[in-house]
This record gives structure tokens, C-alpha cells and sequence, in this order.
């Protein structure tokens, strides 16, 4: 199915295979980090390439047997799934968000056209990362929702332990045949099988790797809206308010002209001023007007006040005492620590 003169294929795999060994190279992680991150930025670029041209040639279809895919080309089935890997490996911090939901966009393209051609038995992973689906759906709760997702995770457990006892064996395969491979001595036969069971590998890979994507997702967004400044209240902006300057404050005007002269460097001032200097200076505002001007409330008033107070303290303390009695009565038996008289 490749439409190009020799020119054009040699130069895409010679692009596939500066992608390939970056990549391999990177895995390996021997370089310091500076140089690492101009390998990705090299190898992204190479593949990048040689998707665009593997897209203009319309090597791959989704309405296409395997069957009619040349043995050659198969290898460029790989390209999504390397650019994904890829563009994980960038370090930008600033810019992670970005790069998880573009390698997520690979890895999704990739497993989108190996269950086109039928490569693998999986279940596509929903098409958006987790939250932007369910914007403005009802949260989920109750038993029958907290069951459901205690059995998907037992399966995905399990699907988890298959895919990677499946991972190891296809890596192994193509440990004993990759040499056999590229010295140029397979057939066209064991060509197409070695090429599908990388294939096949890497949907394991493209597998994991969304489904950390997707965890990575979660957290990054929900750090993202905690540091979000809070929204202002709604109504009016704070009004900047001048402090009030220190006084003494007394009950009435006759206390005021009494007690005034004890307090030589500060004014005094009855409730009532001070009341209707607040509202002037908009202190009050928020607050809506008492019913009965401040200052009317008697003693007897205030003494029941604080009396009534005292007693629901009282209670409260000794609701608290037998609570906590209670509670050591519940974890210790009777006799507890009293040994004195054991025989």
C-alpha cells in the first residue's frame, strides 16, 4: 500500500528508525538532563515528520483489513504510540497539563487504528481525560455506585496482572527474535509477526500509560482550581474605612462627664455617639439597625443574660465529663487496673 518512489520511503523509515533509537536511548537514561531533553526534542521532531508524511501517503485507513497493510509498513503503525512516549518525557512543569493531554491524543490514535484492524483484544479508553465528560452530570454516590466501582477495580486489577504477564512474554519474543530480524535473514512471514508483536506490546504500553495520564490529569486540575484566588463577594467592593481612633466608652452621658476626667489622654464617649459615628463612617452598613437603641438593656437584663450563659456552660461541661466517661467505659472493662488483690 505504499504510493511513493524509494526516495520518499527511505527517508520516512530513516526518520522512524532517528525516533526509534532516541527513544531507546532515552529509556535507557544514562544522559544528564539538559541532554536528555534535546534527544525528545529531536526524536518528537523526527516523528513528527514522518507522521505528517505516513498522513499525506494515506497509509492506513480505519475501513481496511490487516491484510492489507504491506509487511513494510507496519512498523509505521508505531509512530502515535512513540510520539506519546515522547512527549511524556518533556519536563517542562508549566507546561505538563498541555503535554499529558497531547500524548493522551497519541496513545488514543494509536489504540483507535490497532482496533480498527482488529490487533488485540482491549476496551478503548473513554475519548476525554477524566472530568471534562461529566462537566454539569450529577456526582456520583450511594452503595449501589461505591459496588460498582469496588468491582471495577477487582477487574481492572486483574486485567492490570494479564497485561503485564502478557507484556513481559511479547517482550521476550522479541528479545529471541529481533536480531534474526534485523541482520536480514527473516522471511516476509516472520517480518509481519515480528512487527505485530511490537504492535501489540506497545497497545500494553498505550494502555498504562493513559490510565496514569488520566490519575496525573486529576490531580494537576484539582491543584489548578485550589490555587485559584477565591472570588470576591458579590455587592459592593470593601470601602477602605479610616480606624477608629482609641476612646473610652461608657454607658451614658452623666457616666461619660463623671468618669472623663480620670482618662485625661483619652476622649470619652456614650454608646449612642460612638453607635452613630459608626454608621457615619460605614463600620455598620453590613449590619441592619437593632431594634431598640443600645444602652436600654437594664442590669437585671444583663445579669440574667450572663447567669443563663454560665449555666449552659455548666451543662455543657458536664455533658462532656459523662460523654468522656462513657467512652473509657467502652474501652475498658470492669476491674481494669485494679490488681491489687489477686492472689
Amino acid at each position: 500500500s505504499m504510493a511513493e518512489g524509494p526516495d520518499t520511503g527511505l527517508r520516512l523509515a530513516e526518520l522512524l528508525a532517528l525516533g526509534r533509537r532516541l527513544w531507546e536511548e532515552l529509556e535507557a537514561g544514562v544522559e544528564p538532563s539538559s541532554a536528555a531533553q534535546e534527544k525528545v526534542r529531536q526524536g518528537l521532531d523526527a516523528l513528527q515528520q514522518a507522521a505528517a508524511m505516513v498522513a499525506q501517503l494515506e497509509l492506513f485507513s480505519e475501513n481496511e483489513e490487516l491484510e492489507e497493510i504491506a509487511s513494510a509498513d507496519l512498523k509505521y503503525l508505531l509512530l502515535p504510540a512513540l510520539l506519546g512516549s515522547l512527549t511524556l518525557k518533556q519536563v517542562n512543569l508549566s507546561r505538563r497539563l498541555e503535554h499529558l493531554e497531547s500524548a493522551r491524543t497519541h496513545f488514543t490514535h494509536f489504540l483507535r487504528l490497532c482496533n480498527s484492524y482488529g490487533l488485540g483484544s482491549f476496551q478503548l479508553p473513554p475519548a476525554n481525560p477524566p472530568g471534562e465528560e461529566r462537566a454539569g452530570g450529577l456526582a456520583p454516590g450511594g452503595p449501589a455506585d461505591a459496588q460498582a466501582s469496588l468491582l471495577a477495580m477487582a477487574s481492572n486489577r486483574q486485567a492490570k496482572i494479564e497485561r503485564y504477564k502478557q507484556k513481559k512474554e511479547l517482550e521476550n519474543r522479541l528479545a529471541s527474535m529481533r536480531t534474526f530480524v534485523e541482520s536480514g535473514q527473516a522471511d516476509e512471514e516472520q517480518i509481519r509477526e515480528f512487527y505485530i508483536i511490537q504492535i501489540q506490546k506497545w497497545i500494553n504500553t498505550s494502555l498504562e500509560e493513559i490510565e496514569s495520564i488520566d490519575q496525573e490529569i486529576v490531580i494537576l486540575r484539582s491543584r489548578g482550581s485550589m490555587k485559584q484566588p477565591p472570588a470576591p463577594p458579590r455587592g459592593t467592593p470593601w470601602q477602605v474605612r479610616t480606624p477608629l481612633k482609641p476612646f473610652v466608652l461608657f454607658r451614658n452621658t452623666a457616666q461619660a462627664k463623671v468618669f472623663g476626667a480620670g482618662y485625661p489622654s483619652l476622649p470619652t464617649m456614650t454608646v449612642d455617639d460612638w453607635y452613630n459615628q459608626c454608621r457615619r463612617q460605614g463600620v455598620m452598613s453590613g449590619q441592619s439597625t437593632p431594634q431598640r437603641a443600645p444602652g436600654s438593656i437594664s442590669d437585671e437584663e444583663l445579669q440574667k443574660q450572663q447567669q443563663e450563659k454560665k449555666e449552659e456552660e455548666d451543662d455543657e461541661e458536664a455533658r462532656q465529663k459523662a460523654q468522656n466517661w462513657d467512652d473509657w467505659k467502652d474501652t475498658h472493662p470492669r476491674g481494669y487496673g485494679n490488681r491489687q488483690n489477686m492472689g
